[in-house]
């Protein structure tokens, strides 16, 4: 069953919650290296729990890593990594905060070279599921298959977000996700 599938199914603020997400981001490309870190971290943090637990957490993730400012979490010392140690409105597992910590380096540098993080993906698109992976794990932390695909799905990089009957299919289409370019 997919995601847009499974929806349906729910109700309520869970319903609510997960219609959001599925109606206005996922599979919709972002432009914004800010928002792709951003959603590069929800999804590292999302690993071994549920995505509900991560959309609940949000707005507590904005706020503790600066709102997701690339250049801010790359500055991160380590009373900051105590902080989010900490704080229990995220997900407290060392491993995913070094990750947030090390993974904005990363994007620094990659800005530095390509100009954005959005341009480092670009110039490697189109690949498919497993080099994406690869690449992945040779520059970034914390990043399995299972992370990189729905990153790359939730922005438009991998097709897959939605299924073909979703009415929010054709709607991310209107904006041109770069899986487009592969057809």
């Amino acid at each position: 069953m997919s995601y847009c599938d499974t929806i349906e199914q729910l109700t309520g603020e869970r319903k609510a919650l997960h219609k959001n997400y599925h109606d206005n981001h996922y599979g919709f490309p972002i432009h914004d290296d800010n928002e792709l870190f951003g959603r590069l971290v929800m999804e590292i943090n999302q690993a071994g729990l549920s995505w509900e637990t991560i959309l609940k957490k949000e707005e507590a993730f904005r706020a503790a890593y600066s709102q997701f400012d690339i250049n801010t979490v790359a500055a991160y010392t380590e009373d900051d990594r105590a902080r989010l140690m900490q704080d229990a409105g995220i997900i407290r597992n060392r491993l995913k905060i070094n990750a947030a910590i090390e993974n904005a380096k990363v994007i620094v540098t990659l800005q530095s070279e390509y100009g954005s993080f959005e341009a480092w993906l670009k110039h490697h698109h189109p690949k498919t599921k497993e080099e994406w992976v690869k690449l992945f794990k040779k520059h970034f932390r914390f990043t399995g298959g299972e992370i990189v695909n729905e990153f790359l799905m939730s922005t438009g990089y991998l097709k897959g977000a939605h299924a073909e009957t979703c009415p929010m299919y054709e709607v991310v289409l209107q904006h041109k996700p770069l899986w487009m370019d592969e057809e």
